[in-house]
């Protein structure tokens, strides 16, 4: 994958609004499970009361607490208090929110920052406790117990009726009053935390009641707003979650786009020594199942490693601060989780590596049944190729259906082991609860936390599935990426000047095949002349076709130099250079779609003139001009709607349309009968004058009328020179003419 990474990198800014949305995500669910547990703890447990300082004291209330704390606390209490007289301007104001204020003075709370509010809980707490108590002991000494702990002598508590708080404790002994505070600071010390505070918050709710305040329109405001704020959260949470999809979505298309086009055109070209280490079949699979590994994988990383690791880190800090002591159950399930999935990772990741081989292979077999189905049907191998076939199948299925099914066992042991977890966490948690050391709501954000951590495990083990095998791809994709051409332009190239007259040379040129042991071609040396024909003739085997696609380069010579004009074709770009040359091959391939589209292919954007020219000459009109489509008539993949002949003709049209001054026809009128090869011929002549002609064939007839003849024997010259100076003096010709001519013909 790292080797891909300059088709990557141009995105980098879609990559990072990406990641800066994963984070959007990653706190919106970070957000929801401590929301939630704020509306269990604050808004059903603690009736909507947030803080443990109470927004308002009665006076009789005041003064107990003074009697419980010591002057200096007492006087940072009322330096935080306002007393409000009933009648004020402020108490009229107030009224509706506090009715007691309508016949009685209350203390009201000042506008405090949180720092200073929790300096006042602590300051308040314990003593707001001990008055609910007390307050408790006639009705409900159950309940005060509960509050004020077991060692509390209630049964010693008799409150005369009309005796209130502050009168008792007036009353009460030094030695007692001692006695008792500290049984009740005793137990309440054994509370610190969120035990504490929610009886502090019990204490202020009961205050709140005696002073006429609406819990229940408090409560009902908390839990409204705090719903509110999730849901929010929520949407935020789905947008930036939709916009990473679109975004890793497209961006992995595109890095797939760019790599499929960078890998056609560099096999564009690719000579025959390039082909030769990867073959046709590997090339589809490259640019086709490689590519969508690698494309799938950019997605996930966009979407998921970024995400899932933070989730998971955070999720960590986030469960053990509701939590500390349920740190084990989270490590207990992850530790689980990674050994299933290292388990899995060793298991299928061999698998990888073999299944793209496979896949090669089985488009090798597929891709030679299509091409060569007539071969097939003719001598009856349709049973051989069937079994040849399902073997190769086979071999794909069988890997696949392993990687399948340690990957269907392996997702229903991870939900197994998270649904472990969760009871796990839920049975340990209750015990917690039961303890009065963890609060429900915090109970369940860490619930939602552990799953969080879980599913981020599981994605991280996604990744770590699914790298391994993109890898794979990429590295068969950068193969092919990074190969070096052998035939490449100069860094400093030379331009031909114009008008281009289209002189060819060739100064004692050898070629050897790569990896060959011996040259092929050797010590060629030949002039064609611009207005010329210059035939090569020779067996099959003598290296014509090599030799004439040495002038294109589709091979570079291995000594000596081929010039265009006086230039070494070396010397110029390749595109200058085939661009004065037309080439219709040996083999005439045609593309699929029309007549005109494939003439367009010699020359972009030919004119319906030059097209018709083109056929004339080519004498492809009698049957492009009996089809009721004319131009536009459907020419199929690979031409198989025409007979050879036609093929033949409609490539030698694509190689004439644009009037190179170079034109090589190898061997292209073999597949012509010799009445439409002499007319194609004189069409030649006539219409295409002042250009240099090669002309690879094995008909003596088609090169007889040549101004050069070049007769070839095992890649070396053996004849140069005219039909009648070769019949005297050159005996591979005489030979070669002899088998194919009558005495009349020679003569």
């Amino acid at each position: 994958m790292l080797r891909l990474k300059k088709y990557i990198l141009p995105y980098w800014k879609s990559i990072l609004l990406a990641i800066l949305m994963v984070v959007v995500v990653a706190a919106s669910d970070l957000s929801l499970p401590d929301l939630l547990s704020q509306i269990i703890n604050v808004g059903i447990q603690q009736r909507g009361i947030e803080s443990g300082a109470p927004d308002a004291l009665s006076a009789e209330t005041m003064q107990s607490l003074q009697l419980l704390q010591s002057t200096q606390d007492h006087e940072a209490l009322l330096s935080n208090y306002e007393l409000v007289e009933p009648g004020s301007e402020r108490a009229i104001s107030l009224l509706q929110q506090i009715p007691t204020l309508q016949h009685e003075p209350v203390y009201v709370i000042k506008t405090l920052d949180d720092a200073t509010r929790q300096s006042l809980e602590d300051l308040v707490s314990k003593p707001l406790i001990f008055i609910q108590a007390v307050n408790l002991i006639q009705n409900n000494p159950d309940q005060a117990k509960q509050l004020l702990g077991d060692n509390f002598p209630t049964q010693t508590m008799e409150i005369p009726q009309g005796v209130s708080l502050d009168q008792l404790l007036q009353a009460m002994p030094a030695e007692q009053k001692a006695t008792l505070e500290k049984a009740v600071t005793e137990h309440l010390s054994s509370l610190e935390g969120s035990i504490l505070h929610q009886l502090t918050i019990s204490s202020v709710n009961a205050e709140y009641t005696r002073l006429g305040i609406d819990t229940q329109k408090t409560q009902n405001q908390y839990i409204l707003n705090v719903g509110l704020r999730m849901i929010l959260v929520a949407v935020i949470g789905l947008i930036a979650s939709l916009t990473v999809s679109f975004l890793a979505s497209r961006t992995a298309a595109a890095v797939a786009r760019d790599v499929r086009s960078a890998i056609f055109t560099k096999v564009e070209n690719f000579t025959t020594a390039e082909f030769e280490k990867f073959s046709t079949a590997s090339l589809i699979t490259r640019t086709t199942n490689d590519v969508t590994q690698v494309q799938m994988v950019v997605f996930m990383l966009i979407r998921m490693a970024i995400q899932a690791p933070m989730i998971g880190t955070l999720g960590i800090i986030y469960a053990l601060d509701k939590s500390p002591g349920m740190w084990w159950t989270i490590a207990l399930v992850v530790g689980s989780l990674l050994i299933v999935i290292m388990s899995l990772f060793a298991l299928v990741l061999p698998k990888f590596k073999i299944i793209q081989e496979l896949i090669d292979r089985l488009n090798l077999v597929m891709r030679e049944n299509l091409s060569g189905l007539m071969v097939i049907r003719a001598f009856n191998k349709q049973r051989f190729e069937e079994d040849r076939f399902d073997k190769a199948n086979i071999d794909v299925t069988d890997n696949q259906v392993f990687v399948g099914r340690a990957m269907s066992f392996v997702f229903p042991l991870m939900n197994l082991v998270m649904l472990g977890g969760q009871v796990l966490v839920i049975a340990v948690g209750a015990r917690f609860v039961a303890q009065s050391a963890l609060q429900v709501g915090d109970l369940i954000a860490f619930m939602q936390y552990s799953m969080q951590i879980f599913f981020s495990f599981m994605q991280l083990s996604m990744l770590l599935i699914f790298i391994p095998r993109a890898a794979v791809s990429g590295n068969r994709i950068a193969d092919v990426l990074e190969t070096p051409f052998v035939i490449t332009d100069p860094e400093q190239p030379t331009e031909l000047q114009k008008p281009v007259r289209g002189l060819v040379e060739f100064h004692d040129v050898d070629f050897r095949y790569p990896d060959a042991e011996e040259d092929l071609l050797h010590d060629i040396s030949f002039r064609a002349e611009p207005g010329e024909v210059t035939a090569i003739i020779g067996s099959t085997g003598s290296g014509k076709s090599t030799l004439i696609n040495l002038l294109p380069r589709f091979f570079d010579v291995s000594k000596g130099a081929i010039t265009l004009d006086g230039v070494d074709i070396r010397d110029l770009t390749q595109y200058e250079l085939r661009n004065q040359i037309g080439y219709a091959p040996q083999k005439g391939l045609l593309f699929s779609g029309s007549v005109a589209s494939n003439l367009q292919v010699g020359k972009p954007g030919a004119s319906d003139e030059d097209m018709f020219e083109a056929i004339q000459i080519s004498q492809a009109e009698d049957f492009v001009s009996k089809d009721e489509d004319g131009l536009n008539m459907e020419i199929s993949q690979g031409g198989t709607n025409v007979s050879g002949g036609q093929k033949q003709r409609l490539s030698i049209a694509r190689a004439v349309i644009n009037k190179p001054p170079v034109l090589i026809f190898d061997d292209t009128f073999s597949a012509l009968d010799f009445k439409t090869d002499a007319a194609l011929r004189q069409a030649i002549s006539q219409n295409l004058t002042g250009r240099t002609l090669l002309v690879v064939t094995q008909r003596v007839s088609t090169a007889k009328q040549s101004d050069q003849i070049l007769v070839l024997d095992n890649g070396r010259v053996v004849g140069k020179g005219t039909h009648r100076e070769l019949m005297q003096n050159c005996k591979t010709y005489q030979e070669i003419a002899s088998s194919q001519l009558s005495e009349a013909e020679l003569a």
